[in-house]
């Protein structure tokens, strides 16, 4: 490959994201699709020690996926994201932009009010995974309520965006061919045809 097909093909793909950045991606969110199952499978046990049991775990995921989003939106502010492709339209441009600003207020968002949710009421914060002692946060009752609303509503807002995001990655893979899937592909090493 020349040099100038090189730069072409990098413009056209918009290039790749970081080994890290892809590594983020794909844990959260299966991490975050395991976690809204989890949630809304709970919410329907019957009080007991399953259920215990089913919480404690919906807890150690929201705090390890709240901790992995603050990581990844850290590397994001200081390793910026590849350039979009050239050939993407306005609403293209405006949903790729969009889509990652919504999808971190669910994924830092989520997990906190589900934190402050916990933090307002009478049981301790079980331990993460078992081991690890976790705080309640210094909140009063006040913000259990609109906590619990956003808690609550937030799997249907990340069914959404995750719908749209998957919707856009198989237009850009099957209708345009443009490579932009191969952007996020783990495993994919650079170069790789599309």
């Amino acid at each position: 490959m020349t040099t100038a097909d090189a730069t072409h093909e990098s413009r056209e793909a918009g290039g790749r994201y970081s080994s890290v950045s892809i590594g983020l991606h794909w844990t959260i969110a299966v991490l975050l699709i395991t976690q809204v199952i989890l949630g809304l499978r709970f919410e329907d046990m019957p009080r007991g020690p399953a259920k215990g049991e089913a919480f404690a775990l919906h807890m150690s995921l929201g705090i390890t996926i709240l901790l992995l989003s603050l990581g990844r939106l850290l590397w994001r502010l200081t390793h910026p994201a590849p350039p979009l492709p050239d050939h993407y339209k306005t609403w293209e441009r405006l949903l790729a932009r969009a889509t990652p600003v919504g999808f971190y207020l669910v994924m830092i968002g989520m997990p906190l009010t589900g934190w402050i949710m916990t933090s307002a009421g009478p049981r301790p914060y079980p331990e993460l995974w078992g081991v690890l002692p976790w705080p309640k946060l210094p909140v009063g009752e006040a913000l259990a309520a609109p906590s619990s609303g956003f808690h609550h509503r937030g799997p249907w807002i990340f069914w959404t965006l995750l719908a749209l995001h998957v919707a856009g990655a198989l237009k850009h893979q099957l209708l345009d061919r443009d490579g932009t899937l191969w952007r996020m592909l783990p495993l994919v090493p650079r170069g790789a045809p599309r």
